[in-house]
């Protein structure tokens, strides 16, 4: 165990943990939403510090991140636990494995040692991916500070639920984020995820202010958040908020977990999501979840021209010189070298 960061003690042996935005009030002997940070004592303690419960080099692309370093691996780490409840989360065997006082699983695998894996298999980067990497924040933030030191750049997949507080703390080593915006009203995080929509929007507004490379993943799921509605709420917050130049991925949904009463997203939906997108002035709108459409290549905004041309996680076709296109010059926002 290690002490946890961004806690507070509290009257009557409780602890207030300001690590995420649920901000839980913790009593002693229990834990919070999370499941991984528990108080014993009048101390908060992280479950899960050095205990990766997955650990695999991937491309970049599987992040889903198609503007930070395209066509590079980086090590994927996870542990245990996650401060959101999703219905539909296709990681749910490791995510919500620590819920109601459960064992907490891991292999023990110290930061130095991640860094040292990921420079001998050829990574660029390190990924804190498949769980919440918030509520590992603590291992999170020791391997990426050791990477920073090593050339490596650092990655969060992640719901964006970070508070204030400690997003500042890590940003110095941290690089990019691929955030999901899972829906676009209030009663779909409530009734889906068990969170807010305004506390995602203001941790996303955080990323951006930070200078955070930023990427947004929508999982498209039927009946859901599906609505042209939604979809156009979506894009017109990540142009006019972000920056037209941010990269959405509007990805197909399969039925998984607790939800698996509806069907999976037909690709004519995902089709529609992505001209929503470019009709409120975006970019690079990405279909997700389907191999080898067009949807997943890059496209210069100036001329037209196909930059990188992918199928699935492979990039087959690189174009793009140090953030230019090489036909018209036009400027392609992201992280390339």
């Amino acid at each position: 165990m290690k002490e946890a960061m961004f806690y507070t003690r509290s009257e009557n042996g409780k602890v207030k943990c300001g690590l995420c935005r649920f901000r839980c009030l913790i009593s002693d002997g229990q834990r919070g939403i999370c499941g991984v940070r528990e108080n014993r004592g009048g101390t908060l303690y992280s479950l899960v510090y050095g205990k990766a419960v997955a650990e695999q080099v991937d491309p970049i692309e599987k992040k889903p991140l198609f503007h930070f370093l395209p066509g590079s691996l980086s090590y994927s780490i996870a542990t245990v636990g996650c401060n959101f409840r999703c219905r539909h989360c296709q990681n749910y065997t490791i995510s919500q494995a620590a819920g109601e006082g459960r064992s907490v699983m891991g292999k023990e695998l110290p930061p130095e040692e991640i860094v040292d894996r990921a420079i001998t298999a050829g990574c660029r980067s390190i990924s804190y991916t498949y769980t919440e990497p918030t509520v590992f924040f603590e291992y999170a933030y020791d391997t990426a500070v050791l990477a920073h030191r090593a050339g490596l750049k650092n990655n969060f997949v992640t719901n964006g639920y970070i508070t204030s507080e400690a997003l500042a703390l890590i940003r110095p080593y941290l690089d990019a984020a691929n955030i999901d915006l899972k829906g676009f009203t209030e009663t779909f995080y409530r009734d889906v995820v068990k969170a807010s929509l305004a506390q995602v929007l203001e941790c996303i507004r955080d990323y951006k202010r930070h200078g955070i490379w930023v990427e947004l993943t929508t999982l498209v799921i039927p009946g859901l958040n599906d609505s042209d509605e939604e979809l156009a709420g979506i894009a017109r917050f990540i142009s006019t908020e972000l920056g037209p130049e941010t990269p959405w991925h509007v990805s197909r949904f399969h039925p998984m977990y607790r939800m698996t009463d509806r069907p999976s997203t037909p690709l004519a939906t995902l089709r529609k999501a992505r001209q929503i997108g470019i009709a409120a002035g975006l970019l690079h709108v990405y279909e997700g979840n389907v191999p080898g459409a067009a949807g997943e290549n890059t496209f210069c905004p100036g001329c037209g021209e196909e930059l990188i041309t992918r199928c699935g996680f492979s990039v087959e076709v690189q174009k793009i010189r140090d953030g230019f296109c090489p036909t018209c010059g036009t400027v392609i926002a992201g992280v390339w070298k």
